[in-house]
């Protein structure tokens, strides 16, 4: 097995890149996974998408992203149903066997928390047999509280695993993603319980510096440039079972104002220097 064996570059961290030049790009460097975005496949052509990953040799380890389950409204609802459903079928048409789902803040004028996500919780009842059915999972994404009133109403391991746990682990799952639960002294553990009966679906790096750009959407660091131990996260999901893809995602104003190509050697460079050599 090379350094770069389990690496998957998200999309997002060279998003600079157009889909045909980050296959090509991936080629060159022995980068044989990535995971990616809706927005720009869709600009692509999704069937188009499957092809050249297909042909380029890659494997798509995640679709980013379903989720923003949480509104209030019939209408507003069934549109978010609507659009995780496209979501799921996407994922099949390029091949990943893992939707990733950002679960959504609280609506407007709405505080309460614990019924966003059960909300969210009546949306899985019919999502996740529909994924089932087409060869998907679905993988909850717990983000940093700083999150929680726009954008994710989840904000811990044990939140998405309260929510995951509803349903059989083939269903649903977690993605575990340094930046939004390192903070967590509890993450571990709840790793452990994921682990246990098979709902890690999905494993994300990015690193945690500061200061952070206003909004913080775009704070992501580089490997080795912050607070956070790489491998000890990568540690921690191994010892719970998980030796799938490990994904690197970064949103990085200042990395995608660089040559893309570059970003993604030095990406590649720190993913073995940070997370598999020691």
């Amino acid at each position: 097995m090379t350094d770069l064996a389990r690496l998957s570059i998200n999309q997002m961290t060279v998003k600079q890149l157009s889909l045909p030049e980050l296959a090509d790009a991936c080629a060159a460097l022995g980068i044989g996974q990535v995971g990616l975005w809706r927005e720009p496949v869709r600009a692509f052509g999704v069937a188009e998408t499957a092809k050249l990953v297909r042909d380029a040799g890659l494997a798509v380890t995640t679709l980013c992203r379903g989720g923003f389950l949480t509104a209030l409204g019939p209408e507003e609802r069934a549109a978010a149903l609507a659009d995780n459903r496209r979501a799921v079928d996407e994922a099949a048409t390029l091949g990943t066997d893992t939707l990733v789902l950002v679960s959504g803040g609280l609506p407007p004028g709405a505080k309460d928390l614990r019924a966003a996500r059960e909300r969210i919780a009546d949306a899985l009842t019919e999502l996740a047999p529909y994924a089932e059915d087409r060869g998907v999972r679905l993988a909850i994404e717990a983000l940093h509280p700083m999150y929680a009133a726009d954008r994710c109403v989840v904000s811990t391991l044990a939140q998405a695993l309260d929510l995951a746990e509803r349903f059989p682990a083939h269903q649903v799952g977690v993605t575990v993603d340094t930046y939004h639960v390192w903070w967590d002294d509890r993450a571990p553990a709840q790793i452990a319980r994921a682990g246990a009966t098979g709902r890690i679906h999905s494993f994300q790096l990015a690193d945690w510096t500061t200061p952070l750009p206003e909004g913080a959407l775009t704070g992501r660091g580089r490997l080795g440039d912050g607070a956070i131990d790489m491998r000890e996260w990568k540690g921690y999901v191994e010892a719970a079972g998980y030796t799938g893809p490990i994904e690197v995602e970064l949103f990085n104003e200042r990395l995608w104002a660089r040559d893309g190509r570059e970003v993604l050697a030095e990406t590649a460079e720190r993913f073995v220097e940070h997370v598999i050599r020691r």
